[in-house]
């Protein structure tokens, strides 16, 4: 694909992400309005990048539990009301569960944008030249690459107890450990393979890029121009500040 997004330098694209990340999670836990904002860098980036946005949310349901699990408790452990809604009042847990779900979307979402619009092998060699261990970075690259082939191989082996078991009755526990156990060893088996057979083709624990990229004046106006809005966004609550001005000067909308 050659939208204007894939043709920005993976080093672009992976400092501003990173910026995203650290700015978004150094608000305090009850703010949930400033943080609307930032849902623009991703989605503009969905946009401009023309990568389907359903596919992305499906990708971040799949690790939403993680986070809901994080803050679902928070309701009912901090009950003191923060801010109220016409006759309905919010406590500070409500406020932060919201909080932490919503930086939960952001995060991940930037990640999940990133990854699509740059491709892992162009975003690990942006980290290794950013100064990350060449080992941590084979090593994401290798953990992505064949995470796939592991889940497909349990996949399988769990359709084939299913298909060898009673219908409609549950496995035991001890059948999981069992396969977990065959999948581990199963995996290792083809890591081996797969390390060895690398190693004959001259693998020397560097992935290398066939078409190194080079910064261009696109990639420096991308930085400088999120970098800004993340500051502005950081400093000031830019959502407050748009419904203070629709409400002052647009008619019909109460004050």
């Amino acid at each position: 694909m050659a939208s204007p997004v894939h043709r920005l330098d993976a080093r672009a694209k992976t400092l501003v992400t990173l910026a995203f990340i650290v700015i978004v999670v150094s608000f305090p836990l009850y703010e949930v309005s400033a943080l609307t904002p930032f849902l623009l860098f991703p989605i503009v980036l969905l946009s401009v990048g023309r990568i389907p946005m359903l596919y992305i949310l499906k990708k971040i349901l799949i690790a939403a539990p993680f986070a809901l699990v994080i803050g679902i408790f928070n309701p009912f452990l901090d009950r003191e009301p923060v801010a109220s809604i016409g006759s309905f009042t919010v406590s500070g847990g409500w406020l932060s569960f919201v909080s932490i779900m919503l930086r939960f979307l952001l995060t991940v979402g930037a990640a999940l944008t990133l990854i699509a619009c740059t491709g892992m092998n162009n975003l690990g060699a942006s980290l290794a030249q950013f100064g990350v261990p060449r080992v941590f970075v084979v090593q994401l690259l290798f953990l992505y690459r064949y995470l796939f082939v592991i889940s497909d191989e349990g996949g399988k082996m769990f359709r084939s107890v299913e298909l060898r078991s009673e219908k409609g009755r549950p496995l035991p526990l001890r059948v999981y450990g069992s396969l977990i156990g065959t999948l581990l060893n199963r995996s290792m088996n083809r890591a081996e393979r797969v390390y060895r057979a690398m190693v004959a083709r001259g693998f020397e624990g560097e992935i290398r890029v066939l078409l190194p990229s080079a910064l261009r004046w696109s990639d420096g106006v991308f930085v400088l121009g999120w970098l800004t809005f993340f500051s502005v966004a950081r400093t000031w609550n830019l959502a407050e500040a748009v419904g203070l001005v629709l409400t002052r000067f647009l008619p019909g909308i109460p004050q």
